[in-house]
């Protein structure tokens, strides 16, 4: 910090009493003034009764003439010459004389010409004062004449007292004040002038240095516009002429150099402000994270000089994608040169995978401006980088300033702030974008085949079906299954039996068109959308597609070669079926109609094979309602795990229904159901059974319910769900309703009010098959969810597919951001629950931890108990 130099002697000061000299002369000269007017209005009022006086006198004087005159007796033309001899006398004055003859003069000597009465003058005869007044500059001075004892010779009509008339007399005194105020005003004037001058001479003497002080020292505060300039403001050659202003001005001197040493630019706190509010990461940010990043670093130029920024992320397990943004285009020469430098510093790193490959793909933010040529040892000198450790994914993200910035201690402490907060930021937008490539893709696709799932496939269907409807042409759907899979996955491992339904997936998708739509409808089930083909065309298309699986061959572990057949089921729209569910539902009993005929088939129905479908159909509905009457709804509960410590301590309800003796799943009468608009009904049913049996048999753990789509809008579900749950003593927060985004109704808002109607009455709540489709966040954002259940296509296979681990751990990581709690399903071996366990995922339900049975499992630690397959 530089040293103040020694404070430099005013030419002039003054102590600070000079100052309250001239403040004194300041309140003399009030006071002059407030004399001047107060003498003023005191010699107008003195005026005014002096004019009162005067009236005062005119009329007794006046009266008492009258009165000699009259007491003499005379005559009517002696009368009007006096008063014309009055009005003569008052002529080229501002006086003025008026007399108002009474009724009872008037009644004896008649009327004559008077001036009109106001009311001053009625009040007068009425009440016999006199008044006086003065108004608007003009006195009045009204006398009544009242009759004495000697007027009644004359007025025998009148009594002593009676006023016989009014004499009234005004004066206008408003040119006299004119003349007062004005020879009044200019003595004031001529007196105040001269001590205003005095005071006016005075204050410019003592206040002259501290204005040119003080302009001086605005002048220098405007050259200020950063902190670097601070050195440019010199106070210690000012003077004010006060000795104890000059003292605050050194004062103020020292603080600048203090403020030099620890103030940062108020551009770079703008600049940091403007970040911050670029810090919200929406879904336009997500999906054009290049051009986002590129906006970011032209902000970053506004203040400091930045060439460029780079961000490294892991696309597979030996490749990392290394993506530079250029402030401006710059020379190839430079472009190979921090390549180079990137690689190095990126290979340096623990976390990256040795041998792994790099593709850079380069990005410049304004290509219409060229960048010179940089050096190794400038880039190398101002790269920063910061490696991102949650979530691990193998990103590196940097960016290259120049090498100036750190002379400046303070702004290099800021600016390190600032990109090391920009940093996070870019990597966490790349983070994000890459998982929701994933989350998108996954949810219109099956992680292992890479085909539609089974949701994308029914939407399509639908779709294919309305459009043919319009244009009246027919298509095609297969039903296609690859037999003895069961048997590859248990003979030699779900590993192979893996990699064989990849290749079985591979084989079918080259057999078939482009325009053809091709899903993995579950397990080892296909499924396929032939838009505009007829019966025969699906049938040729059938043929080639299993003379193709009939060449697939792949080697076991053990070396044994394993070959694949097909099953294909076929039906027509709209020959077979004028629905997607009809039409289905016959291409998937042909299939297995296929399998019943010594598999690696293909069948196409008959009419009676139609009929029988449809009809079979209807005995399934038959045997529903039969079901619901006799109330043959069966409730199994499949135990859910504790990863941790292995209690069973969740159940999730299923649904069976008793039929000749056996328990029938609900793959085999849902959809009828469903169609029959009785499932609700089953609900019910099934809700009730398992309430009962909970309070039969006293279980105090958590039941998963899962809610089918009729109940959202059945406006009785709440309140029977309600009454159940009292009825039967069972507290509400030991339920928990999955709702299914797949599944449930389009519209979020009746979903909305339905979940937080039955949250107000204490029941929890889970998502069902996380990830599975497009709003499953949308699910999580807007509902009051207490656990997520991970979708099983991830969980099955995530031991094996870092793909599905990666996105299974996203899933884990967010749930427990959100305090929320996870189950994996599909949880059918050791290696998957291992694989579970490290995750961190709180609970598993999957064949290999329990089966649906009748009953609760025990609530017993351990993870060994397991079923057969």
């Amino acid at each position: 910090m530089p040293k103040p130099s020694e404070p430099v002697q005013p030419r002039r000061t003054l102590r600070l009493r000079h100052f309250i000299v001239t403040a004194i002369m300041g309140v003399a000269l009030l006071v002059f003034v407030t004399a001047g007017v107060t003498s003023s209005l005191i010699y107008e009022r003195t005026m005014t009764r002096q004019a009162e006086e005067t009236a005062s006198g005119i009329a007794h004087q006046t009266f008492a003439s009258m009165f000699q005159i009259m007491s003499e007796g005379w005559t009517r033309e002696e009368l009007e010459e006096f008063s014309a001899g009055i009005e003569e006398s008052f002529q080229g004055t501002p006086l003025r004389l008026d007399l108002f003859r009474g009724d009872k003069v008037s009644e004896v000597y008649g009327e004559v010409e008077q001036p009109e009465r106001d009311a001053r003058v009625r009040r007068a005869f009425e009440t016999g004062e006199i008044e006086s007044s003065s108004a608007n500059e003009e006195v009045r001075y009204t006398f009544p004449l009242r009759a004495r004892q000697a007027c009644l010779q004359c007025h025998g009509n009148a009594d002593t007292g009676d006023v016989l008339g009014v004499m009234e007399v005004r004066q206008d005194m408003g040119e006299a004040l004119v003349d007062a105020r004005g020879q009044h005003l200019w003595t004031f004037l001529a007196t105040g002038a001269g001590t205003l001058l005095a005071a006016v001479l005075l204050a410019a003497w003592a206040t002259g240095p501290i204005s040119r002080s003080v302009r001086r020292f605005q002048n220098q505060v405007r050259s200020i516009n950063s902190v670097r300039d601070l050195n440019r403001l010199e106070t210690r050659s000012i003077s004010t002429g006060f000795v104890e202003l000059d003292q605050v001005v050194r004062q103020v001197d020292e603080l600048v150099h203090k403020l030099h040493g620890v103030a940062v630019d108020k551009e770079i706190l703008e600049f940091e402000l403007k970040l911050l509010d670029k810090f919200i990461i929406t879904s336009d940010v997500v999906r054009d994270w290049r051009e986002y990043i590129s906006v970011l670093l032209n902000e970053i130029n506004t203040i400091i000089d930045a060439y460029t920024l780079f961000t490294l992320f892991k696309a597979d397990e030996d490749h990392y994608e290394l993506e530079i943004f250029w402030r401006s285009e710059p020379p190839e020469a430079t472009r190979r040169t921090f390549e180079k430098l990137a690689t190095r510093r990126i290979r340096a790193n623990d976390d990256f995978v040795e041998g792994a490959r790099i593709t850079v793909q380069h990005n410049v933010a304004d290509p219409h401006t060229d960048l010179h040529e940089l050096d190794a040892s400038e880039i190398e000198l101002a790269t920063k980088s910061l490696m991102l450790e949650t979530p691990r994914i193998g990103g590196v993200v940097g960016i290259g300033v120049q090498s100036d910035l750190v002379r400046d201690p303070v702004r290099h402490v800021v600016i390190e702030s600032i990109l090391s907060t920009l940093l996070n930021l870019v990597g966490s937008v790349k983070a994000i974008y890459k998982y929701t490539q994933d989350l998108e893709y996954y949810a219109t696709r099956d992680p292992l085949t890479n085909l539609y799932n089974q949701r994308v496939f029914w939407e399509l269907f639908g779709y294919e079906l309305k459009r043919a409807a319009s244009h009246d042409y027919p298509f095609a759907v297969m039903v296609v299954d690859l037999d003895n899979f069961k048997t590859i996955n248990d003979r030699y491992g779900h590993s192979f039996g893996d990699r064989f339904l990849q290749a079985y997936a591979d084989t079918i998708r080259n057999a078939v068109e482009n325009e053809h739509i091709l899903a993995r409808y579950g397990g080892d089930e296909f499924a396929l959308i032939l838009p505009e083909t007829g019966a025969e065309a699906a049938h040729e298309l059938a043929v080639r597609m299993t003379e193709a699986t009939d060449d697939l061959v792949l080697t076991a572990p053990d070396g044994t070669r394993v070959r694949a057949t097909t099953c294909i089921g076929i039906a027509v729209y709209p020959e077979h079926g004028d629905s997607t569910r009809d039409v289905f539902l016959v291409a998937d009993n042909m299939m297995y109609k296929a399998k019943r005929e010594g598999k690696n088939a293909v069948c196409l129905p008959d009419e009676d094979e139609v009929a029988k479908v449809f009809r079979e159909a209807g005995e399934t509905g038959m045997m529903i309602m039969q079901a619901l009457e006799e109330k043959r709804i069966v409730p199994v509960f499949q135990p859910i795990v504790d990863v941790r410590s292995g209690e069973t301590a969740i159940h999730e309800l299923l649904m069976r229904i008793e039929s000749s003796g056996r328990l029938l799943p609900a793959n085999e009468f849902i959809e009828t159901a469903e169609s029959m608009g009785v499932m609700h009904q089953l609900d019910y049913l099934l809700i009730e059974q398992a309430f009962r049996h909970i309070h039969e048999t006293g279980y105090d753990g958590l039941l998963f319910i899962n809610l089918s789509p009729r109940a959202l809008i059945i406006g009785e579900f709440i309140g029977k769900v309600r009454t159940l749950a009292t009825d039967f003593r069972i507290d509400p927060t030991r339920i928990v309703f999955e709702i299914t985004e797949r599944d449930t109704v389009s519209n979020l808002n009746v979903l909305e009010t339905f979940v937080q109607a039955l949250k107000e009455q204490g029941f929890l709540f889970a998502v069902d098959d996380f990830g599975s489709g497009f709003s499953s966040f949308h699910y999580l954002k807007r509902f009051p969810i207490d656990y997520v259940k991970i979708e099983g296509d991830f969980v099955r296979n995530m031991a094996r597919d870092a793909r599905d681990r990666a996105f299974v751990n996203s899933i884990a990581a967010l749930a427990r951001d959100l305090q929320m709690r996870t189950i994996a399903e599909f949880v059918e071996d050791a290696e998957v629950l291992e694989a579970v366990r490290e995750i961190g995922i709180d609970y598993a339900q999957g064949y290999h931890l329990g089966y649906p049975d009748t009953g609760f499992t025990p609530r017993r630690p351990g993870l060994e108990a397991t079923g057969t397959d």
